[in-house]
């Protein structure tokens, strides 16, 4: 009898081909906190430590016991999971409950409320929709505030007390009209009109200004991977979408820009005094939001520092340009508080959450709208089928009741861990100084960057490196040869990033601190036979 044909691969074929020449093409049958289990050759299931965690998604790990029996539970009462256009109960407590921890954290007073979404790509766009929306608003009154004035100079010149300032046209950019008799007041309002109304016109037919950091990723998507910096995840699609300026954190090129950038958004007004119409300029809401990540999780686990998130804030605030804060890979007790932003004092006018707030099963994110920003409207002109069904929000509920549980020990024990991982990355940076350029991080989001390896007489290494694939190179052999599970960063391949569950063991670390000290040995040595075997 003849074996059947083997199944075709038309699931990510390309991309499944790659994992397979870098040694990470493993099926995973089972997980257990930090450990992965795959199948070996006589079926037995072999052990792998998770440093990947999910992309920083399994704060609480694989498989929490506690949060499997509450799902099961959630199911088995039959509750409807779909229901949409009808109340969601559960996803208003979560509503609450979240306030109750960014108002703790941040000491902002104030609600915000809450849209739900189902990825974390797409609360970030749900979040820029809404900060568009509340833009674009803006700009409808003010342009019936300027019209509203120009009705009111109509008006005046209309019963003969008008005359326009010869300072006007100067400022509208426009010759002085000429004088041609008994109308010559309203005519000369009327030319001036016109030019403030073109001047206005172009300015408020710019695209919004999107703000966001050198180094950011904020999502794949058609509309946040406009947002994110890497060129190559971003350059072709960069015809669908409002584009960003990617700035650095540094505070004279951040406000050099900003201000360089306000003095562009200016529209003209049309006011009377005295019976003379002049022309003023107006500030226009030219910025859509200022998107960042108080730690670069794609970007090489870069971590913002005070001065820098404080400047951030000040000129944010200057410029009524909202801050749009990113704690989709950072939120949920990740680095040792709720919210990454509150060691550095940012105070977000959004959050956005999700990742870990799906504890493992669930897919689920979040948009927080302080109520300054918020539009109520929005709610009509924005849905998600998936958003705030009974399943998710009541998972995530779950999962601020651990993190919350015994006054906050979970977010104590992310930095004592931390630590812990911190401190065994510090020390093979210590012994390899010429393998490893820098160890960074913050809690349980920790990276390990290794120095430009494209001068290696291993071809392997050199290679990899040329082509930008040396993480995933070192994570082949980790995995291989060490069964460490391990993946860099997307926008900075030479850094590892590790991102582990809170219940991370000191075994689990001294042997992650064995196998990178193996690697750094063969880096070191150009082993090309070790690695390629």
């Amino acid at each position: 009898m003849e074996s059947a044909a083997p199944e075709p691969q038309l699931t990510e074929p390309y991309l499944t081909n790659v994992l397979s020449n870098s040694g990470l093409g493993v099926e995973y049958v089972r997980g257990e906190g930090n450990t992965v289990f795959h199948l070996g050759a006589d079926g037995t299931e072999i052990p792998v430590t998770d440093y990947s965690g999910g992309y920083a998604s399994l704060i609480l790990g694989h498989n929490n016991a506690e949060l499997t029996a509450h799902a099961k539970a959630v199911l088995d009462s039959g509750a409807p999971v779909y229901a949409q256009f009808s109340r969601h109960p559960a996803a208003n407590r979560l509503a609450v409950k979240l306030n109750e921890i960014v108002s703790r954290e941040t000491g902002v007073t104030g609600p915000y409320f809450a849209h739900f979404a189902s990825t974390g790509a797409e609360a970030i766009e749900t979040a820029v929709k809404q900060a568009e929306f509340d833009r674009v608003l803006k700009v409808a009154a003010l342009m019936g505030e300027i019209e509203g004035h120009v009705e009111e100079a109509r008006a005046a010149a209309r019963e003969g007390r008008l005359t326009v300032a010869d300072s006007a046209y100067g400022k509208a950019s426009v010759p002085a009209a000429p004088a041609t008799g008994d109308g010559s007041a309203r005519e000369a309002l009327e030319h001036l009109v016109g030019a403030v109304a073109r001047h206005n016109g172009e300015v408020a037919g710019r695209p919004p200004v999107l703000l966001a950091l050198e180094g950011s990723f904020h999502g794949k998507l058609m509309g946040s991977v406009q947002l994110t910096h890497n060129s190559g995840f971003r350059s072709a699609f960069g015809g669908l979408g409002a584009q960003a300026h990617f700035v650095p954190p540094k505070p004279d090129v951040l406000t050099k820009t900003v201000d360089g950038l306000r003095a562009q958004a200016r529209v003209l007004d049309v006011v009377v005094a005295d019976g003379v119409a002049d022309v003023v300029e107006r500030d226009f809401p030219a910025f859509c939001a200022f998107l960042l990540e108080p730690i670069q999780g794609e970007g090489g686990i870069r971590a913002l520092d005070r001065a820098s998130a404080e400047h951030i804030q000040r000129v944010s605030a200057e410029a009524d340009c909202p801050l749009l804060i990113d704690e989709i890979q950072t939120g949920l007790g990740r680095t040792g508080a709720f919210l990454a932003s509150s060691h550095v004092g940012l105070r977000g006018d959004y959050y956005v959450l999700s990742k870990s707030l799906g504890g493992g099963i669930a897919k689920s994110s979040v948009v927080l709208v302080h109520q300054k920003r918020y539009r109520g409207e929005f709610e009509l002109v924005h849905s998600s089928t998936f958003a705030k069904d009974g399943f998710s929000t009541a998972i995530a509920l779950k999962v601020l009741e651990l993190l919350e549980a015994d006054d906050g020990a979970a977010y104590r024990q992310v930095e004592e861990r931390g630590g812990m991982l911190r401190a065994a990355l510090d020390r093979v940076r210590a012994d390899f100084p010429e393998v490893v350029k820098d160890t960074r991080g913050k809690g349980l989001l920790q990276g390990l960057e290794f120095h430009d390896q494209s001068g290696s007489a291993s071809p392997t290494i050199s290679s990899a490196a040329q082509g930008g694939i040396l993480g995933y190179v070192a994570a082949g052999y980790l995995l291989g040869a060490h069964r460490v599970r391990v993946l860099p960063t997307a926008s900075a391949p030479n850094t590892l990033r590790f991102a582990p569950s809170l219940h991370l063991t000191q075994e689990e670390t001294d042997h992650l601190e064995t196998a990178l000290r193996d690697l750094c040995t063969l880096f070191r040595d150009e082993d090309e036979q070790r690695l390629s075997g």
